[in-house]
């Protein structure tokens, strides 16, 4: 569903990514790993619109979008949760998961059951706002609200970034149920590294803004991906 091929991306003068490529499969977790700073963010932010590529493509269901706005790859079921979650501290938790509206026509602007179903702990803090919810509850009200988007690729940005550990937990079962449905390519970056195989169908290894290592789960030399992640 998702082909990244051959991407350069800069910021400034200074190259980020280079040649980078990668494919994400619908009904599949691709895990993309790396120490800080190695261009794991900047590449979810190429795929999401957010930052331009200086060379290379990116393919969504067999049309390439290196060129379209983040509003249009959203209308096309690009789902983006960032690092450090980014909800509206102000708003409350429904108002938050209403934000999700901006990319659906009308007729599908409604939280779908499901969302309480995945999170049940939000259907108890609707009228709470955004910015009294813990860091887990946080990240679990950025999640719904990409949910409510009804993506076809959701990208994920270090979701246990900060979060304790019975959280880590119920976000994994999520990321479980929503790889079984098999209607959703998901890709996931992370640092943690049990996490990550955990979950991962398929995995990159990033070092220096260039993948070093890929396969499917399976093919994973464990010893060789943690070399590259421990500093």
């Amino acid at each position: 569903m998702l082909s990244v091929k051959n991407i350069d991306l800069y910021y400034g003068a200074s190259q980020i990514l280079r040649g980078v490529n990668m494919t994400a499969r619908k009904g599949a977790v691709t895990c993309v790993m790396g120490r800080n700073g190695v261009g794991k963010t900047s590449l979810l932010r190429a795929i999401a619109g957010q930052q331009a590529i200086g060379a290379g493509a990116i393919e969504w269901e067999e049309t390439d979008i290196a060129k379209r706005a983040p509003y249009e790859r959203a209308r096309r079921g690009i789902a983006f949760v960032p690092q450090g979650r980014e909800i509206f501290p102000l708003l409350t938790v429904e108002e938050n998961l209403q934000t999700g509206f901006a990319a659906l026509p009308r007729a599908e602007r409604y939280i779908p059951g499901e969302t309480y179903d995945l999170f049940p702990v939000l259907k108890d803090m609707l009228r709470r706002r955004g910015g009294d919810l813990s860091g887990g509850q946080q990240q679990q009200l950025a999640i719904a609200r990409a949910l409510v988007m009804r993506p076809r690729l959701l990208l994920l940005d270090e979701p246990t970034e900060g979060i304790q550990p019975s959280i880590i937990k119920d976000i994994a079962n999520v990321i479980g149920i929503l790889r079984d449905r098999g209607d959703m390519a998901i890709v996931l970056v992370e640092q943690y590294f049990e996490f990550a195989r955990d979950l991962a169908d398929d995995f990159i290894v990033m070092v220096r803004g260039e993948v070093v290592l890929s396969g499917t789960s399976e093919a994973m030399n464990e010893h060789e991906v943690r070399r590259h992640l421990t500093v």
